[in-house]
């Protein structure tokens, strides 16, 4: 099954695939986007900051890229396994072109180096204005907790992160390691929206563990908040 998802035919038939189900969830489902006022500086062109959202909700991105749409400079970051793949061809076609990151163990130098090249070049992009959009739990897990990598790509380009919590009702639920949640067209739909938050140039072991444990208890909070709002008509709040 691995040596099938890697071929490039597959891997453009599940973009593809993708791609449809994001566009399709986009405009059939009524979205409603809750204190998106917080992030009115990032929205800006030429706005350095990062976007953090769950795995699990990747297939509900659209409601959320339909905010972000005002502005040029828009990157996500995807694993660059086969599964990551035909995400990055789908969310490409979104106007998020990606940078292909994830984390290395020790001792694997050829993945090391790579981490660090998507390392810099994550950091680059946002140091020159460019928003990044982050997935921080995955591509392996553990579900709805912030790895590392996000709060140093924060702290060495200087810029603000803003939490997003997503959500779409009726939905279904997959069973897998992220929960991940398609909508079913013609719902509600829902984003919850946190920040900026900023990481001390001078962050610590310790203060680097208690920060991951905050914002990754925000973004679930906030994630409840848009799966609430999602099952309320409109015009409650």
């Amino acid at each position: 099954m691995k040596r099938l998802m890697r071929r490039p035919w597959v891997q453009a038939l599940l973009g593809w695939l993708l791609w449809v189900v994001l566009v399709i969830t986009r405009r059939s489902v009524r979205w409603r986007h809750d204190n998106v006022a917080c992030a009115a500086e990032a929205l800006k062109d030429d706005a350095p900051c990062i976007v953090l959202f769950w795995h699990g909700r990747i297939p509900l991105a659209l409601g959320i890229a339909q905010v972000w749409w005002v502005r040029n400079k828009l990157r996500c970051m995807i694993s660059p396994s086969s599964d990551g793949e035909f995400i990055a061809q789908a969310l490409s076609r979104a106007r998020f072109p990606a940078i292909r990151m994830s984390s290395a163990k020790a001792g694997d130098k050829e993945k090391m180096r790579a981490a660090v090249a998507g390392m810099r070049e994550a950091i680059g992009w946002v140091k020159g204005g460019g928003l990044l959009a982050i997935t921080p739990d995955g591509p392996r897990g553990p579900n709805e907790v912030i790895a590392p990598g996000a709060l140093q790509i924060a702290r060495r380009a200087g810029a603000p992160i803003y939490l997003i919590g997503v959500a779409a009702d009726p939905a279904w639920r997959l069973d897998t390691w992220d929960k991940v949640m398609f909508a079913r067209p013609f719902g509600r739909g829902a984003t919850a929206w946190d920040g900026p938050f900023h990481v001390p140039d001078d962050l610590d072991e310790a203060s680097a563990q208690r920060l991951i444990a905050e914002l990754s208890s925000r973004l679930s909070a906030l994630t409840r908040r848009a799966e609430d709002l999602a099952c309320r008509p409109s015009g409650e709040t």
